[in-house]
This record gives C-alpha cells, structure tokens and sequence, in this order.
C-alpha cells in the first residue's frame, strides 16, 4: 500500500512538472514585453535573534527544531543608506546540517521586494525566489543571491524580470 501511494504521488509530481515546463515556455514564447533588471545593495547585517519555540530542548545545542531566527539588516548603495530588509527563518533540520527556511522583505524607494529561500550556517551564497513586491516591483518575478562575507557585511543581488510594461518601471 505504502508503495503505491509513494508511485502515486511521484507521478503526480511528475505530472505538475510538466504542466509547469509547458506553462514556462508558453510564457516565454508569448512575445511578452517582459523587462530585465539586475539591483545591487551592500548589507551590513544586525544581529539576529533566536526565539526558542521548542519546548523540547537538547541542553547541548544552541538550537531545536522549530526555533525562528529573526532579522532587520540594512542596504546600502555608494555608501548611503536606501532601504532595509526584515525577515525570518524557521529551523527545519539540524542534521546533517542546519537548515531553515526563510522569508524576507526588502523595502526600498520604489516599493518592497518580497522573497523565499532556504539558508544554512556559512558563506556560500544563498538564492532566493522573488516572489513579488509593490510599487514598481508589483509585478515581479526573478531571483536573488545573497551573500556574507563574514565580517557583518555582505551584497545582495536582484535579477529582476518585471511583468507590466504599462508601469513605465522596473
């Protein structure tokens, strides 16, 4: 019984993968006046907060199951401030190594940029999924790469794909 709905359910992922794959080329092919745009910040990092949501708890280990990691960090562009970021990360294993997944919304001039990714101790970059915004980024789509470079300082990266050719920005 087991084996069957294990078939079942990888057919059916299947089945969406498909469905997803014709809906991207159809999209793509649709002579779209979809734009592109690459947005750069430096971020200079806070610390973060734990929040303990576990109440099962090794004594031994900083963090359970569960916990959220929460942040405000700051951008900035030639050395001067022009937005910030908030987020928050949710503990999802912590073996064979840490891993969460996180959410963040990044507020700039022109409006907010909303993401997704998955984030783990450590310097290798992070992608992130722009899941959409507002404001001149009310229409969007792309994704991001963060990065640390350890000393509270790192870059952010948007390849931004705007959808609305009518907002005369992206």
């Amino acid at each position: 019984m087991r084996r069957n709905v294990l078939i079942a359910i990888s057919a059916l992922l299947l089945g969406l993968a498909g469905v997803v794959s014709v809906s991207a080329v159809s999209q793509a092919s649709d002579g779209s006046t979809a734009k592109s745009r690459t947005l750069t910040f430096d971020v200079r990092f806070s610390p973060f907060t734990v929040i303990e949501t576990n109440n099962v708890r090794d004594p031994n280990a900083p963090f359970s199951l569960g916990d959220e990691i929460i942040f405000h960090d700051l951008l900035f562009r030639n050395d001067e401030q022009v937005g910030d970021d908030a987020g928050s990360c949710v503990l999802v294993a912590l073996t064979p190594e840490v891993l969460a997944n996180c959410s963040a919304v990044f507020r700039l001039p022109d409006g907010d940029i909303t993401t997704q990714f998955w984030s783990s101790p450590g310097p290798a970059p992070k992608a992130m999924a722009l899941t959409g915004g507002t404001g001149a980024y009310r229409t969007i789509g792309g994704e991001g790469t963060l990065v640390e470079f350890g000393n509270e300082t790192g870059t952010v990266t948007f390849e931004v794909l705007s959808f609305d050719a009518r907002s005369g920005k992206d």
